[in-house]
Formats: C-alpha cells, structure tokens, sequence
C-alpha cells in the first residue's frame, strides 16, 4: 500500500518530454498559412482577371476619357493641347454623328429582331428528339465559328451589282438590279443579312442550353391540361428562359453598338471606312475609325468611343427603368 502511494507520488511529481525549441513558433506560423489559404486563395483565384481587366480594359477606359477632353493627332499623342468638353460640343453639333448613330440603331434594330426570333425558332425545334440533332446543333455554330472577314467578303459578292447571286435571282422574276452597297436601305440589310447568318446558330445554342433546363413535369402538366404544343412553348418555354432571352438582348445590344468590321469590308475600300459614298451605312464604329486613323484626330476619336459607352449605359438604365415600372404596375 505504501509502495503504491510512493509510485503514485514520484509519477505525479515526473514531467512529461520537453518541448521542441521553436514548437509554438512553428505551431503559429502553420495555424497563420492555414488562416491565409483559407480566406486568401480566393482572392489569388481571382486577381488574374482582375490584373488583365484594370490592363486592358480599365486603364485604356480612363486614358481614352482623358484624350476625350485633348485636341491630340495621331502621330503627336505626347503633344496634347487642353479643350475641356469641346470635343463633345463638336460631336453634339456634327452631322455625321447623328446619321451614325442613326445607322447604328437601324442595322441594330434590322439585325436583331430577326437573329433572336430566329435563334428561339431554332432552339425549339433542336429540343426536340430527333435523329441527327448533334449534327444541327454543331453546324449551327460554324457561322459563329467562321472569320468575319471570310463571311463578309461571300456576302458582299452574293450582294454584287452587276454578278452577284441576288440580283441574277432577281432577274429571273424581272426585277431590276439593286445597288446594294451605293443605297442607303439595301446597303443596311445587307449588312443585317450577314450579322443575322453569323449570330444566329450561337444564340441559339444559348436558348437550347436554357430550354434544356427546364424540368419536364411542367411540360407534361401542360400536356395534361390539354395545351397544344405552340402554348407550352408560349405558357412553359419562353417564361422558363427569359432570363436567357435578355442575357441574349443584352449582347446584341453591346455588339449592335460596336459594329464595324461587316460594313468596313462591305464597303470593299474606302468607302468602307466612311460607310458608302453618302455615309449612307456608316456606323459609330467606323466613325470612331475614320477620326483617329483617317483624319488622325485621337481626340475626337476618343469622344466618339465615349459617346458610345454613354449611350449603352442610357439604353441599359431604360430598360431597367422599364423593367421596375411594369413589376410596380404588377
């Protein structure tokens, strides 16, 4: 008993190994890398985007605002001379501006329409089963796929005067030949044709994607209740992928604005930069071309290239103005 009661002691008295010198440091130091990769890796993951975004989008957007308020040539960019808003007041009052815009918003419009009406007929009929869909579905995105200088170089040859397919179709049923490039509302859908062919198949593919997401009870609910197949497209797809339909809206806005290489190689030369001989297709991209390396005015260049910028930003808040107008009036 005695003997216990020693042991007992003399094992309550021993202290257990030493510690390492440098253990608690080490301990630390591991527990502040764990602390580190857990809340940093995200922002290591996403700081390429970033670095690339502020490198070539955020920092030419604020160099291009600064030339904006300069009179600054081409070949002297270190040579500016201070104009405040005098570029804007010039592009206010510029003539050319306004019919840019005009036939910006006119192929726009031309273009559009028919491209996302045709995209959403597409994707109807590719969502169904159907024996060699995987095929249709990749031969619509070649046009997408192909180089925009190929396609308008074919079409501005389809569009031809004198030889091109078109006219010679025309001429079976006695019509005249269209001068497609030298008038202004043939010239445009022209231009429309080939942003429709090269567009269509990838929006298409975006509504496909959508509708395919869409869960099959609400289809077979409506089969039940008797609705055909034109309502549940009305009544099941088309609300199952607005939010794809605007996504879609969006883009083509964003690129409507920024057209420039279909009408520049239409135009076969210099009339391509300034849209025809009347400037009768002339967009505000080729505008905004035609000012910095034409006429060699960076300035007025850079304030068309604002002009622009604003102008999505304006048609972007009317849409979402008109958007929280109809959820009040709901």
């Amino acid at each position: 008993m005695a003997t216990s009661t020693t042991n007992a002691q003399i094992g309550e008295g021993r202290e257990g190994p030493a510690p390492k010198p440098g253990a608690d440091g080490a301990g630390r130091r591991g527990a502040l890398l764990h602390r580190l990769d857990i809340k940093g890796a995200p922002y290591v993951f996403v700081a390429p985007f970033f670095v690339v975004f502020a490198a070539f989008s955020f920092y030419p957007l604020v160099y291009t605002s600064w030339i904006s308020l300069h009179r600054v040539e081409l070949a002297t960019l270190d040579m500016m001379e201070w104009v405040a808003f005098d570029n804007y007041v010039e592009l206010w009052g510029d003539s050319r501006f306004w019919n840019a815009l005009g036939n910006t918003i006119t192929i726009g419009v031309i273009s559009t329409v028919p491209q996302l009406l045709m995209a959403l007929g597409l994707a109807h009929l590719l969502n169904y089963k159907m024996r060699g869909s995987l095929f249709f579905r990749v031969a619509s995105l070649v046009p997408y796929a192909t180089s925009v200088g190929a396609a308008a170089l074919v079409f501005t040859m389809i569009f031809e005067r004198d030889f091109g397919m078109i006219n010679w179709g025309l001429g079976l049923f006695g019509v005249d030949p269209v001068n497609w490039e030298g008038d202004k509302w043939p010239a445009q859908f022209a231009i429309s044709t080939i942003v429709i062919w090269r567009w269509t198949g990838y929006n298409a593919l975006l509504y496909l994607a959508a509708m395919q997401a869409i869960p099959a009870e609400r289809y077979e609910a409506a089969a039940i209740d008797g609705a055909s197949r034109w309502k549940q497209f009305i009544h099941v797809t088309v609300p199952g992928i607005r939010s794809t339909v605007v996504f879609t809206i969006v883009l083509s806005t964003i690129g409507a604005t920024q057209l420039f290489g279909e009408p520049l190689i239409f135009g076969q030369g210099p009339n391509g930069i300034s849209g025809g001989v009347d400037n009768q297709y002339q967009t505000l991209g080729l505008l905004l071309y035609e000012e910095g390396w034409k006429n060699y005015q960076m300035g007025r260049s850079a304030t068309v290239a604002w002009a622009m910028f604003l102008l999505l930003i304006l048609a972007f808040a009317t849409q979402a103005l008109i958007k929280r107008l109809r959820a009040r009036n709901s």
